[in-house]
Formats: C-alpha cells, structure tokens, sequence
C-alpha cells in the first residue's frame, strides 16, 4: 500500500472465518469508482479459515491478529493504522456481505458534505431503518434491543438514533483518531454504547439510509444464546459511558492529549 497513490479513504474490515463471503466483497471493492477513492484493509481476526490468503489475492492488505481478539480489537487497529497512515476519513463495514458498497460512496459523500454552518459531520451511520432503507429483517429480541438502546440514547444525549447497532459507519479523522487513544473506545463490543459516548463528547453523529442484506454463509458473532447476553452487557455499558462522561468528566481535551489530529 506504501507505493501506491494516497487516497483520502480506508475501508477497514473486520472478518473472522469469512473465507466463503469475502472474495465477492472483494470483487466488488474493486470497482474502478470504488478503488480510485479508497484503499481497503481486512483485519483478520486470527481466522482458521483461509480468509487471509482470498484478500491478498485479491490485491488488499490483511493484518492477522496471532490470537483471536474480538469485533472491537479489529477495528480499532483499523483506526491506528488509518491514523498513522494519514487517511482522512474511515469507512468500516463488514466482511460478510451484508453491507452494500454502493453505501462506500454514500457514506464518503455525506462525510464532506457540509451543512448550513460549514461543518461536516464527524461520524454517519448507516442505517437500517430510516426512509429509503432497504428493508432488513431482524429477529423479535433485536427488535426489543433496538428499542432499548435508543431510548437510552435519546434519554442520554436528546439524540434520536434508529440503528445504533449498525457495523456500517463513515467515521472522520477527528473521530477515528479520538477512537484511537488508549481506553477510547470499547475493543470488545463496540456498539450503542460509543454512540452514546461520542454524541456526550460533542462530536457530530448523523444518520443516512443503507442498503443491508441478510448473512448468507457463515455464523453470526450474535447467534445462539448471545443476543440475550450481548443486550444486557449493551444496556449497562451505555449506562456506564453515560456515567463515566457526566459525572467523571471525560472530556474532548481528555482525548486531545493523547491523540493530536
């Protein structure tokens, strides 16, 4: 990746035994409109399958954790070597093939696209249920974590999210390198819960439709029994950020400190 053009974008993606989906991800991250704008990385997440050889055929870079990390772990080395490499903006999604790319290009325009004050927006979510979404078929107890997370989101920020568990995100240098610095952000289940902390710390979230599919091929980190599990953890982690930023103070200089965009 060193001796090609810099480009503005990374995509980054986590992937763990997705050696079935991931080539046709590939496939389509190659389409010229695509490539021209974005580099790619696949964080192999120690993967037993051989997720890491169909991304280097295919021309991308893969870094392989010796020991599987998790979901979070993956993403944030993304964001360290988006950082350390000068990227401007990061477009994460996922390896399964539930993330249309047509949404790498609608992300990236939302992302520079400046309001009536001339900002642009820090972090946009791709969602799953806003108007002009594909329609997505989610199970009865996501439904009720759906609910749950954003009400507490509402309840903590004043901030309406419809998907605050969405994988699919553009995220801004500002963001990303924030996300960066050490116990920044939440490296094992990443999710509502860092909504909730960056929209407390002032950065700029925003939604815009996407184009989502079901899985396909392999097996969900959600499947079984760890829905239920994964939904309290979430709703005490969004509670825990809300605590720890009102009443302990961490704040934007906090982040600054460590991390200088």
């Amino acid at each position: 990746m060193d001796g090609k053009r810099k480009k503005e974008v990374l995509i980054i993606i986590p992937a763990y035994n997705e050696g079935k989906t991931i080539g046709e991800l590939m496939d389509k991250l190659n389409q010229p409109e695509i490539a021209e704008l974005a580099d790619v990385l696949v964080l192999n997440d120690a993967s037993k399958d051989n997720t890491a050889e169909v991304v280097r055929a295919h021309g991308h870079e893969v870094v392989t954790h010796v020991y599987n990390l998790g979901y979070g772990s993956g993403l944030q080395l993304g964001y360290k070597f988006a950082y350390r490499r000068g990227y401007q903006y990061v477009i994460q999604m996922d390896a399964d093939g539930q993330h249309d790319v047509s949404n790498v290009l609608t992300l990236y325009e939302r992302l520079i696209t400046k309001d009536e004050n001339g900002k642009t927006p820090d972090i946009v979510l791709g969602s799953r249920f806003l108007p002009g979404s594909v329609s997505f078929p989610v199970s009865a107890m996501k439904k009720v974590a759906f609910v749950l997370f954003r009400a507490l989101i509402r309840l903590g920020t004043g901030k309406k999210i419809m998907d605050p568990t969405t994988g699919l995100q553009g995220i801004s240098r500002r963001a990303f390198c924030f996300y960066s610095g050490y116990n920044n952000f939440d490296d094992r289940y990443p999710d509502a819960n860092m909504i909730m902390q960056m929209l407390l710390l002032g950065f700029s979230v925003e939604e815009i439709p996407a184009v989502m599919y079901a899985r396909t091929e392999g097996v969900s980190m959600h499947s079984g029994l760890k829905p239920i599990i994964y939904m309290f953890r979430m709703m005490f982690s969004i509670i825990a950020v809300w605590l720890r930023v009102k009443y302990y103070k961490m704040d934007m200089e906090e982040g600054n400190e460590k991390i200088t965009v």
